[in-house]
């Protein structure tokens, strides 16, 4: 079955803060974080927020499928602030998480080595030679028959790194189209991941504040 692009509508944008230098969007499951390749791919959070904020500059991003908060820059030296903060793993993230089936421990710490799958882009693998050292934390939050919600904290960023290091485990995310097996791809609608906290440095006060979302499924 072919990808048709079909992002919601409503909310439009769901904003959680702004001030003068940074902006806070809670962004949905299905809705591009930056534009994509072609008019159809056209519409993503960051051309929306810039409606409204015409110097809005994304700072990091998040999958199509994963909603949750999204930060940021008003200006330039904001946006460069909050860049060096991600690059520097300053930057505090939360991940909430239904996976399939249910896990041995009740915490641990994933360290993988991710690299781009480039026979199957935009997939990634876990490849030890070549790939880009990778570290997630986990905890379980809680278990029902056939699923348990994880607390998931990325302590590198790299593409699809939670989806790929849950895989690895023997525990897709549910609904997750890239990874997930039949059973696991059928138990959501969605890929039930949702970035639900996240702290940062205000680039002119140089207080720290933290922001939360929801999880909506």
């Amino acid at each position: 079955m072919l990808f048709k692009y079909q992002p919601p509508k409503d909310p439009y944008l769901d904003i959680v803060y702004y001030d003068d230098d940074i902006l806070i969007i809670n962004k949905p499951s299905g809705l591009l974080s930056v534009p994509g390749k072609g008019q159809h791919l056209s519409d993503c959070l960051e051309r929306r927020a810039q409606k409204s904020f015409p110097n809005a500059l994304t700072v990091h991003r998040l999958d199509m499928d994963t909603s949750g908060l999204m930060v940021m820059g008003l200006n330039k030296f904001a946006h460069r602030h909050l860049s060096l903060q991600f690059q520097n793993r300053n930057v505090g993230k939360t991940y909430f998480a239904w996976v399939y089936g249910n896990l041995k421990k009740e915490e641990g710490m994933i360290d993988l080595p991710i690299i781009c799958d480039w026979d199957n882009r935009p997939k990634q693998m876990v490849h030890f030679k070549n790939g880009k050292p990778s570290q997630t934390k986990w905890h379980v939050i809680k278990k029902n028959k056939n699923k348990t919600l994880v607390r998931l904290i990325p302590i590198t960023g790299r593409t699809h790194q939670l989806r790929v290091h849950m895989n690895e485990l023997g525990h897709p995310i549910l609904g997750d189209r890239f990874y997930a097996h039949d059973q696991a791809l059928n138990m959501s609608y969605r890929l039930c991941l949702h970035a639900t906290e996240i702290t940062v440095m205000q680039p002119i006060k140089k207080t720290k504040i933290t922001f939360k979302a929801p999880v909506p499924f």
